[in-house]
């Protein structure tokens, strides 16, 4: 029983673990890398097409964003994940697979006019709906067996709507070693989320780091607060800016303006326009209200009971068409935009910077975490401009945060997880976190709750059975070679011909399958199989 460490290790993003057990294969997660790429990543050591399944915590990009990835390789297996995030991920990542071909159609058609090599992006849509119908959605609480030897239960991690801890039990003959897997640790006191749920037996554990050095500090007055940065703004002339994640954030803004709509608590301006500039978001709520029992907590569930929408109010405007918008600014009446990425490296959100980050009287108001080297970090750490869409903009408006707004636990609320477990932990690994924060939590945990706490880099082995580290390779820092400007057509040339060999890789797995099938049969598959290595055999 082995676990490896792939990705989010020394880095925020891009989540996955690997383990073999009980004679099976299989991953924790398979994220996207986003913002600023620190370390390399170890690959995943076996094809992809050799995978027997693959468990989810949530449906974030950074920890579901590469599982059409794993489709094109070859991979056909069962993606286990709750109920409400198998309703998410069929949206969001149909709506990466469509950022990333749209960024890829735009970028060829400037790299054609300069002689540029075709640029491919990781993954297409077809990709995307190839692994949305892998995904096999679960109830919280309920143990599932995906294989023998091998039993898993989903916790409501309390971050977003379907998020979970991972409780998983490998057993191989006489030996069972109990794993938990944190996911991203849900904040208390969130609007519409219910708090997360503690795990308190566990001979393994792996969590997050993300807020491992930095506390939230007092729960603010949220709507209060909101409502403020619009009365002065639109006092000024200017629109509110909101650069937010669709699945979550957004309805947590919408939760907070229905109240400030309620209460009257921007005055002059009447019932002011509200605009979700984003078809994720607005598919996204949708799936919120499928959901009632996996989403809200008490308060937002007394609304529902007196009939009240809790994220809908009159004068909201939702946007599905370009068209849609970029009339939004045409359109001089001061307004609030709500659009997508929350980190201002993709998406609609763009276009709106562009329209409105020079002029002094509007305000760009970030409600989450900002990884290093997103744009939306960029601005929050004061740059005077920034370029969107080859232009050089100007930063004059105002840049506020709200404070507080976070779905991820602070370092108290991550001790507080972290001290649930009754009896210390054999070992708790730290992941999830900007490179220092990963060793000063897991310095705290070792100190505060004597821990034996570790942040593993990317291909660290850990042998499950005898509780030690069989690898623990040192960070290798990214190089413009492998991860920067430098060498992208020789990247993108080796991304196509992955794809071939995890193609190359299915078809001997479909080979092994068939053993045994009738001999008309396999001489057919013979037949074809050779016709096509007669066709490219050059």
């Amino acid at each position: 029983m082995k676990l490896t460490f792939l990705g989010a290790a020394h880095e925020v993003t891009g989540s996955c673990y690997y383990l073999e057990a009980a004679g099976r294969r299989f991953l924790v997660d398979c994220g996207m890398e986003q913002g600023k790429n620190i370390y390399e990543n170890k690959p995943l050591p076996i094809p992809a097409s050799e995978l027997d399944f693959v468990l989810l915590t949530h449906a974030h990009i950074d920890h579901s964003g590469n599982l059409p990835v794993l489709y094109s390789r070859g991979f056909r297996g069962p993606i286990y994940t709750t109920e409400a995030t198998a309703d998410l991920c069929d949206i969001m990542l149909r709506d990466s697979a469509h950022i990333q071909e749209f960024e890829a159609e735009w970028r060829n058609r400037k790299g054609k006019r300069a002689g540029k090599e075709t640029y491919m992006p990781p993954y297409t849509m077809k990709d995307a709906i190839g692994a949305i119908d892998l995904l096999v959605g679960k109830p919280y609480n309920e143990i599932l067996c995906p294989a023998e030897g091998i039993k898993i239960r989903f916790i409501d991690a309390g971050h977003l709507l379907g998020s979970a801890s991972i409780e998983m039990w490998l057993t191989e003959g006489e030996t069972t070693r109990k794993l938990v897997f944190s996911g991203d640790i849900g904040n208390l006191n969130q609007p519409l989320i219910r708090d997360p749920q503690y795990i308190h037996e566990a001979d393994y554990v792996i969590m997050e780091s993300t807020y491992g050095d930095r506390s939230h500090g007092p729960v603010p007055d949220y709507v209060s607060s909101l409502a403020d940065v619009i009365q002065k703004t639109f006092d000024r002339g200017g629109n509110v800016v909101i650069p937010s994640f669709a699945v979550g954030r957004t309805q947590e803004m919408l939760y907070f303006i229905r109240q400030i709509k309620e209460n009257q608590m921007v005055r002059g301006h009447g019932d002011f326009p509200v605009y979700v500039d984003s078809p994720l978001a607005i598919e996204a709520t949708t799936v919120f209200q499928r959901h009632p029992a996996e989403c809200y907590d008490e308060e937002a569930g007394r609304l529902i009971k007196q009939g009240i929408n809790p994220i809908a109010f009159s004068n909201l405007k939702t946007s599905i068409t370009a068209a849609d918008s970029k009339a939004i600014n045409f359109d001089e009446t001061p307004k609030v935009i709500i659009s997508a990425s929350g980190m201002c490296d993709a998406g609609r959100v763009k276009h709106h910077l562009k329209h409105n980050l020079w002029r002094p009287e509007c305000t760009v108001l970030f409600v989450g975490y900002q990884a290093v080297g997103t744009p939306g970090r960029a601005i929050v750490d004061g740059a005077e401009s920034i370029r969107l869409f080859g232009e050089e903009i100007a930063i004059r408006a105002h840049i506020q945060v709200l404070p507080g707004i976070s779905g991820h636990a602070d370092n108290e609320g991550l001790m507080r997880w972290a001290s649930a477990f009754t009896e210390k932990p054999a070992k708790v690994f730290v992941c999830h976190g900007e490179d220092v924060v990963t060793e000063i939590f897991a310095e705290r945990l070792r100190k505060e709750l004597g821990y034996d706490s570790y942040a593993p880099f990317s291909g660290t082995v850990f042998d499950l059975v005898t509780g030690q580290i069989v690898e623990a390779p040192a960070g290798v820092p990214v190089s413009k070679e492998s991860g920067g400007c430098g060498k992208a057509s020789h990247r993108r040339a080796a991304a196509v011909y992955e794809r071939l060999l995890g193609a190359g890789q299915r078809l001997l797995a479909v080979i092994r399958r068939n053993e045994g099938g009738a001999n008309k049969d396999l001489a057919k598959f013979t037949d074809q199989i050779n016709a096509l290595c007669d066709k490219w055999d050059r």
